[in-house]
């Protein structure tokens, strides 16, 4: 029997709207789905009554159903048993999703895939916020930048990343907040640099707080503001303030 085929698939940043319709038409096509925590309650719903063999392998800090490794391995025995599986997370695969690592595990066994791009919240979730992450007044380049690196492998270099004229975007970095603040202060970031936190966004729950990067962090745990947020640090957010009363999804 022939392997299956792997589609790595993101589902967008929570809003069922963002979807692709090609993530969509899959759901029907495969045989098997391993999808995320962060897919969104009506994808999940639409996945847990597709009637195919369904497996959830979401991860929320110090909350993982399946490690990476067994994730890894559940797609090979799939599709080396023949099935065609969709391997589906929230935002884009390939933007901090470990779609990357997914896709090298896949080529190193000799299981073909495909990947299917998905709108990430580390754009969609300012967007909804009226944050633009770019604009031709403001700084002429946006960093993505990960909240957590795996332990003991911090390779973030905080000296250049503050002294860098752009929009800093800081995916899963609630937890880290102040600490990642405090780094970017230290070397030079103006601690009045206004900061956004975008919770739950795009969503029906989405939050939004603002403050200045001397402040964000006692603001944030003031608010009790959770993950998954996205933070935005740059003169960019002051824009809010003028879009927002015009915005409207």
């Amino acid at each position: 029997m022939p392997p299956g085929k792997v589609f790595i698939a993101g589902s967008g940043p929570g809003s069922f709207e963002l979807i692709t319709k090609r993530a969509i038409e899959l759901i029907e096509q495969v045989d098997v789905i391993l999808f995320d925590e962060l897919i969104g309650a009506e994808l999940r719903n639409i996945i847990e009554k597709s009637g195919k063999e369904v497996v959830d392998v979401g991860k929320r800090a110090g909350k993982h159903k399946k490690k990476q490794d067994e994730t890894n391995r559940l797609l090979i025995e799939y599709a080396k048993k023949g099935k065609n599986v969709l391997r589906i997370k929230g935002g884009d695969p390939f933007i901090f999703g470990r779609g990357g690592e997914e896709a090298e595990v896949l080529a190193e066994a000799g299981i073909k895939f495909e990947i299917v791009p998905g709108v990430t919240s580390a754009i969609a979730a300012p967007a909804y916020a009226g944050i633009p992450v770019t604009h031709r007044g403001y700084d002429p380049a946006v960093v993505f930048l990960t909240g957590k690196e795996a332990p003991g492998r911090d390779r973030t270099n905080w000296e250049a990343l503050a002294k860098l004229n752009a929009t800093i975007v800081i995916l899963m970095g609630v937890a880290n907040l102040r600490r990642n603040a405090e780094r970017l202060m230290k070397h030079g970031k103006s601690p009045d640099t206004p900061v956004a936190i975008i919770e739950k966004g795009c969503t029906k729950e989405q939050r939004v707080v603002t403050g200045r990067l001397r402040n964000i962090a006692d603001i944030v745990e003031k608010e009790g503001v959770k993950a998954p947020a996205v933070i935005v640090i740059g003169n960019v957010v002051n824009l809010r303030e003028k879009l927002l009363p015009f915005l409207d999804f």
